[in-house]
């Protein structure tokens, strides 16, 4: 199943040309269709994904993949706008797919593992689906209503953490900024696998699986601020 939608908005440059986004959302002027690719190892989801995706005609197919490797090929050969990519792709672990795709795509929104779109395993992708893609085009952050009730239950389930030390606070923050690991590790006066370790924590301490997630998750409790 498609059960994670995130889009990483820094692998989108704002100077791209107008053309390349431009979706007709009230019947004046269609611009270019929004290219897809989706990955999943399940034909039956492929199937699904794409009858939904190509009836609207905002949005083309670009390829579809059903192993890691030939995605990343994919993604280089058609240059799409969105990657649809299921999270348990088998033999691939998400946190370095998203780093390799965000080199063999960075023009792409990657509706994958994050905090800027989320579809819950179980949503139906015929209700959800389209609205996910409009609204991450859009860079907008997309929950859908089961995700967004599985959120707030999480949330509000954990007991109260009001305290994070100073290098916790540092590193936290850093991250927000978009530093990476290296360079916090020279600022801070600490190695990297130290740096590593407060991440670790920090993302055990926000139920957060990325970056991304921690970021949103620690500045919706007010640990951090999200640049702009």
């Amino acid at each position: 199943m498609l059960a994670f939608l995130s889009c990483i908005a820094s692998c989108f440059p704002e100077h791209l040309e107008y053309s390349r986004l431009s979706i007709d959302h009230g019947g004046e002027g269609i611009g270019m269709s929004t290219r897809v690719i989706i990955a999943d190892d399940s034909d039956l989801t492929i199937l699904g994904a794409t009858t939904i995706i190509e009836s609207d005609h905002r949005y083309v197919i670009a390829a579809t993949a059903r192993a890691i490797d030939e995605l990343l090929t994919m993604a280089v050969k058609e240059s799409p706008d969105v990657i649809l990519l299921n999270e348990w792709f088998h033999g691939m672990d998400i946190l370095s797919a998203v780093e390799k795709l965000k080199e063999a795509a960075p023009r792409a929104k990657l509706i994958a593992c994050g905090v800027n779109g989320y579809l819950y395993k179980s949503d139906d992708l015929q209700d959800c689906l389209i609205m996910a893609l409009d609204t991450v085009m859009r860079d907008r952050p997309f929950l859908s209503p089961t995700a967004n009730a599985e959120y707030l239950v999480t949330l509000h389930a954990r007991q109260p953490e009001g305290y994070l030390d100073d290098e916790a606070r540092e590193v936290l923050n850093q991250l927000a900024k978009g530093i990476h690991a290296g360079q916090i590790a020279r600022e801070m006066g600490i190695t990297q696998r130290r740096v590593y370790w407060v991440r670790q924590k920090l993302r055990q301490r926000f139920g957060a699986k990325t970056n991304e997630h921690l970021i949103h998750r620690a500045a919706a409790e007010g640990f951090t601020c999200l640049q702009e």
